[in-house]
């Protein structure tokens, strides 16, 4: 895919018996006043990301490549999210939530937040039906862009189930983001993550196990994942709820 144009479709479906039923909610675009004077604002303590120069093929080998493009999500998206997933929150269940959008001028753009079904526990949280979040996808020709989680009790980091997770999202696209809400960590409630290329990416591609488990730091010495330092929170970027709930 040339990944300067938005693809046609992302999945293809042969049929659909019945239209889905959304719920979509439009959020208003804010004031201009403030799109015009406010600076798009990069996550707060960006970690240096050394290897930008490197990316993973889908079939596992390492090439070579461009460092990744910019992603930007509304400066609302988060507080959004929180909104909707407050029922589970209260309850210390967990909630997610898929991040999909468009590619415009060589810069990735939020546009879709997708409420799938779900099942949750404390410290877990599983989609269901995902054909459905497929479909969204493939009718908006929306690049997979990765994916928000809550953390209702713990603080904000990637358990061992979420790298594995984030796995499947980064090696279909470099730029795929993993947000992580802990709104019960005072010292950091939200955090927005990539696995390392190639150290991250190699250890979790190479894990069998599944569930809770330890990981060996990479052969390098670095961590697995990192806080991202392309991504911007932007004013201007409007976006869609779809709760599929």
């Amino acid at each position: 895919m040339n990944r300067d144009e938005e693809p046609a479709s992302l999945i293809s479906f042969e049929s659909v018996e019945t239209p889905l039923q959304t719920a979509i909610i439009r959020q208003p675009s804010p004031p201009p006043v403030l799109a015009d004077v406010q600076d798009l604002i990069p996550p707060s303590d960006p970690v240096t990301e050394a290897d930008h120069g490197m990316e993973y093929s889908l079939s596992g080998g390492l090439v070579s490549s461009e460092s990744p493009l910019q992603l930007h999500i509304s400066t609302t998206l988060m507080d959004s999210f929180m909104k909707l997933a407050k029922s589970n929150t209260d309850k210390n269940l967990e909630t997610c939530g898929v991040l999909a959008g468009s590619l415009k001028n060589r810069k990735f753009y939020v546009t879709a937040l997708i409420i799938p079904k779900q099942e949750s526990t404390s410290d877990s949280c599983q989609t269901t039906n995902e054909e459905e979040i497929f479909e969204v996808q493939d009718k908006q020709s929306l690049f997979p862009l990765g994916w928000i989680h809550t953390h209702p009790t713990q603080s904000c980091f990637m358990s061992s189930i979420d790298v594995h997770t984030h796995y499947s999202y980064q090696i279909m696209l470099p730029e795929a983001i993993a947000i992580v809400m802990a709104p019960k960590d005072s010292s950091r409630n939200h955090g927005i993550f990539r696995l390392t290329t190639p150290g991250g990416m190699s250890v979790i591609r190479q894990c069998p196990r599944r569930g809770f488990h330890p990981h060996d730091p990479p052969p390098d010495g670095g961590p697995i994942y990192k806080q991202c330092t392309d991504v911007y929170m932007d004013p201007k970027v409007k976006f869609d709820v779809i709760d599929l709930r």
